[in-house]
């Protein structure tokens, strides 16, 4: 047996569905692009990722020979509908840069010592464009929504590469567009119009982006009220351009087994309980789906009391009430513009009743942009 077979045979063993090889060359196409968007991506070409670098991996990597791609299907068990209204299926499957102690951070891990015992030299912490690096080796085509697309499993795939020192037999390319002609359903469904063009992202308009992007060492902690109008439930990412997606269909109403520690989440997941929420609450529910970009509670907080906001029922005004006295100044603020968006009697005077003694400038003024729009709206229908 080769040992391009065996490398293959022993990736879809330990759960890998789909596997794929391509020689460890640049990616000019994907350093171009970016360099063309670098205002619209300035966050992430400067981040530690090093995308720019890494899109060259012998930069990084001077023995490095192959490519090593893989696509592991993270929907293989279903969703529970009371978490995917607030959190990306990718997320909940737990597959998302897992920790080495979970499973799906076990997996790669696995993969590394194999290769190792084969005699090759791994890579470490080289971040490759995943989906150009599968296309590339024929494992999956792009749809029009961005995502990659592995034949007869969709959209909901998770990609990890390994660069080794060996050359391998390598496989032809797929790096093509595999939606219906004409069809244009991720663009038209995206409530914030983030995919302006097809294959185009404006990723500060993304609902995803502003879930869990928007940190200060990030990109700054504001949301623009625009976006936060459009977020709806979404706590952390969004499926909204997967779900509608024909390509999709088949695996989203297929009848699948239950995920039972999902199941047991969904069970006493709530918004409220995140917007005020206990430390068993963060390491049993938030920490275990959503380890991947906040570290802070802080973002969770901001992201529910948005959520809530949207759902405009006055029954979380006490929640939102509590939050009011919440000792970071950014979760005191959303809470205020949540307050603002139910706009019921005892929300604005909660709202009154803070301002007086609020000190800081930024939650002061969202305490007066959401009495503002309360009195907007008008006081003609009775909240209370």
């Amino acid at each position: 047996m080769s040992l391009t077979t065996q490398i293959k045979e022993f990736a879809l063993d330990i759960g890998y569905s789909k596997v794929g090889i391509i020689p460890a060359e640049s990616f000019p196409e994907y350093i171009a692009d970016l360099t063309d968007r670098h205002e619209m991506y300035s966050f992430y070409i400067k981040g530690p990722s090093r995308p720019l670098v890494a899109a060259e991996p012998r930069s990084l990597m001077p023995t490095a020979k192959s490519i090593i791609t893989t696509v592991y299907d993270y929907a293989q068990k279903s969703f529970p509908k009371e978490l995917t209204d607030k959190i990306g299926r990718v997320y909940q499957a737990r597959c998302y840069n897992a920790p080495d102690e979970r499973i799906n951070g076990a997996r790669p891990q696995l993969m590394r010592e194999f290769l190792r015992k084969l005699g090759c030299e791994v890579g470490d912490k080289i971040n490759l464009p995943e989906r150009l690096v599968a296309a590339k080796a024929g494992i999956v085509n792009y749809g029009r929504n961005n995502f990659a697309y592995a034949e007869g499993i969709g959209s909901f795939i998770y990609l990890t590469s390994f660069v080794v020192d060996i050359e391998l037999d390598y496989d032809s390319p797929t790096v093509e567009v595999g939606c219906p002609e004409g069809c244009s359903a991720c663009m038209k469904a995206c409530p914030t119009q983030a995919i302006y063009e097809p294959l185009k992202l404006n990723p500060r308009r993304c609902i995803a982006f502003n879930t869990f992007i928007t940190q200060d060492r990030m990109v700054g902690s504001h949301i623009e009220p625009e976006i936060r109008e459009k977020m709806g439930t979404k706590v952390h990412g969004c499926d909204i351009c997967q779900e509608v997606c024909p390509r999709n269909q088949t695996r989203l109403k297929e009848k699948l087994l239950d995920d039972e520690f999902l199941v047991k989440v969904a069970q006493d997941f709530s918004l409220s309980q995140m917007l005020n929420m206990t430390d068993e609450f963060y390491s049993t529910r938030i920490q275990p789906l959503m380890y991947n970009y906040i570290k802070e509670r802080k973002y969770f907080q901001r992201n529910a009391a948005i959520a809530l906001g949207n759902l405009g029922d006055p029954a979380f005004v006490p929640n939102l009430a509590v939050a009011m006295n919440d000792p970071e100044d950014l979760v005191r603020g959303y809470a205020a513009w949540a307050l603002g968006k139910i706009g019921s009697r005892s929300a604005k005077q909660i709202l009154k009743d803070n301002l007086s003694k609020e000190t800081t400038e930024s939650v002061i003024e969202e305490i007066r942009n959401a009495l503002f729009r309360s009195e907007i709206r008008g006081e003609l229908i009775d909240f209370s």
